[in-house]
């Protein structure tokens, strides 16, 4: 079942996630290999040129900035003010809202993928600004001396104190107050891929785009080849995908060690998958 990573060839930076050396991965590019999946075509070079050049449109500003919430203002002012980046419902009900691609030709898209951008910005001219996986909605995250300072880029780059994120968590997600600070602490590059992942798989199973949801839970399995829920996942996608002989393989080697309450269904699919593989022989 290992023949799914031949996919990742040419995608050097998930190939580094794939070995764990976040410390050498590009987020940018990585994201790009996501984009990639839906446009096997895809030129990466006009998404990189925007941000250098975004990154250039900053210099002056942010050399003429006096502290740090300034320079934060400076960005966002670009980014949002500027280049109108900002957060729109309807990119949570196309993949398009987590392409980077799109979101900038749009100039919509999902927490995630406005953030990534910001990300990319920001490193280009020198800001130190984090990606965190908060829950619920991704922020980025900028250390000053004395204390942090969130963006929300969804939300026009809307600049928030470590007091009033943490308020906010701790009230919609019902967490403490030292879960609410461990959940804003920066992601890695991995958990920043995941996360886009998993909000691709949703929208493309909303969408029964069963083609491209077996390529995002492809990355999913290699990135977790050991999760049970991962490899289920992929057992039912690439069954409805229209492959089902890895389908049937993955479906019977899940109902060694499956839940109780997910053998009958998983039972079902198996007999679907023998009864489409018959109809290949």
């Amino acid at each position: 079942m290992q023949d799914y990573l031949e996919e990742f060839e040419q995608d050097r930076e998930f190939v580094k996630l794939l070995g764990r050396r976040d410390d050498e991965v590009d987020l940018t590019l990585a994201a790009l290999e996501l984009a990639r999946d839906a446009q096997p075509d895809l030129d990466f070079e006009p998404v990189l040129r925007w941000c250098d050049a975004r990154a250039a449109e900053l210099a002056g500003p942010i050399a003429r900035a006096v502290g740090d919430q300034k320079i934060l203002k400076a960005l966002t002012d670009c980014l949002a003010g500027q280049h109108g980046l900002t957060g729109d419902a309807e990119a949570y009900e196309t993949p398009d809202g987590s392409y980077l691609p799109r979101v900038i030709e749009t100039r919509r898209g999902i927490p995630i993928s406005l953030s990534v951008l910001y990300l990319a910005v920001a490193d280009r001219a020198g800001i130190g600004l984090k990606g965190v996986c908060a829950p619920g909605h991704f922020l980025t995250r900028f250390d000053t001396l004395h204390k942090p300072y969130f963006i929300d880029a969804y939300h026009q780059g809307a600049v928030h104190s470590m007091a009033a994120t943490l308020e906010r968590i701790m009230e919609e997600q019902e967490m403490t107050r030292s879960e609410a600070r461990k959940a804003l602490e920066p992601a890695s590059p991995r958990a920043i891929i995941v996360r886009m992942l998993n909000n691709l798989k949703a929208i493309t199973a909303r969408k029964e785009d069963w083609k491209l949801c077996y390529k995002v839970q492809n990355r999913l399995l290699a990135l977790h080849p050991a999760q049970y829920n991962e490899r289920r996942d992929w057992g039912l996608i690439a069954l409805k995908a229209g492959r089902p002989g890895p389908a049937l393989t993955m479906i019977e080697q899940c109902l060694r060690n499956c839940p109780a309450d997910e053998a009958e269904v998983l039972r079902d699919h198996a007999k679907l998958a023998r009864g489409a593989v018959a109809q290949f022989n």
